[in-house]
């Protein structure tokens, strides 16, 4: 007999968003164990449907011995698009970025053919998440407001550095993994420059940069944009970066999950802070 598997402690559902107009897929996994008079610490997971299970595996098993791993029980949420591979690939070119009057697109992507759809649905993602989905997720279980994290890799980990230079106050700790900062002729430095500019941050943050060693020139794009923060570093502020040796863009996800979720926890890496290379 065949029988479908059901991940314990963890839940399913969908959320038709009145913002995005869209039906997002939910997937939450809740700690075995009690929360804390405060509240759970909480990771949102961009990409839900591929990077959620990750997540919810690593904390589950490593919590479990927490002063040995360095990690505590906590919810995690995983927000994912559905549908064929072409369509969550188009709804993500979408959700995952700034709108522009203008677009520049790299040769490589032209070269591949890939069906981009329509950009700039950033600003509605984040409405959705901070006024739709964190309320409800607040209203269903226990959550330390204190201790929100935002995963995201490759598009969604420009959206999560998007996240931090826009509207930091959502998250405390901000985990970019492999991050398109080639988007748009790597207009995310504008943004980044905004953001010291504003002098933003409405407490003390976190933001931790992950790149695989073998993705080329994200790992100088990475570098770039560490080193421009690090000349800017303010105390409310901590910046870490991480290179992952012999990792590539699909294989870094998996490889740096334990070591992303120690740093939401206070846990800090070996931090990589690379030499200034060419100024924007």
């Amino acid at each position: 007999m065949i029988e479908k598997v059901t991940l314990d402690h963890t839940e399913y559902w969908k959320l038709d968003s009145k913002v995005m107009k869209y039906v997002f897929d939910i997937k939450v996994s809740i700690p075995s164990v009690a929360p804390p008079k405060e509240g759970f610490p909480i990771i949102y997971m961009m990409d839900g449907n591929s990077h959620f299970q990750y997540g919810r595996d690593v904390v589950r098993l490593q919590s479990r011995n927490a002063p040995k791993t360095f990690v505590a029980p906590a919810i995690v949420v995983g927000i994912g698009h559905h549908g064929t591979d072409k369509e969550v690939s188009k709804q993500r070119f979408h959700d995952f970025t700034p709108f522009a009057e203008h677009y520049s697109y790299p040769d490589r992507l032209k070269e591949k053919g890939v069906e981009l759809g329509p950009h700039g649905g950033a600003e509605m993602l984040l409405d959705f998440i901070g006024q739709e989905l964190m309320p409800e997720i607040s209203r269903r279980y226990a959550v330390n407001p204190a201790c929100q994290t935002l995963f995201g890799h490759s598009l969604g980990g420009l959206f999560v550095l998007y996240t931090l230079f826009t509207r930091s106050q959502l998250f405390t700790t901000y985990l970019a993994c492999s991050p398109s900062i080639w988007w748009n002729d790597h207009e995310i430095f504008y943004y980044e420059k905004e953001f010291y500019e504003r002098n933003a941050l409405d407490a003390p943050k976190n933001l931790f940069i992950i790149v695989g060693g073998e993705e080329g020139f994200m790992v100088d794009d990475a570098k770039e944009l560490v080193s421009e923060m690090d000349l800017k570093k303010v105390d409310s502020l901590h910046t870490a970066f991480y290179i992952a040796p012999e990792e590539n863009h699909g294989s870094v996800v998996p490889t740096i999950m334990s070591r992303a979720i120690r740093f939401s926890n206070g846990v800090i890496p070996n931090s990589e802070v690379p030499t200034r290379q060419t100024q924007r």
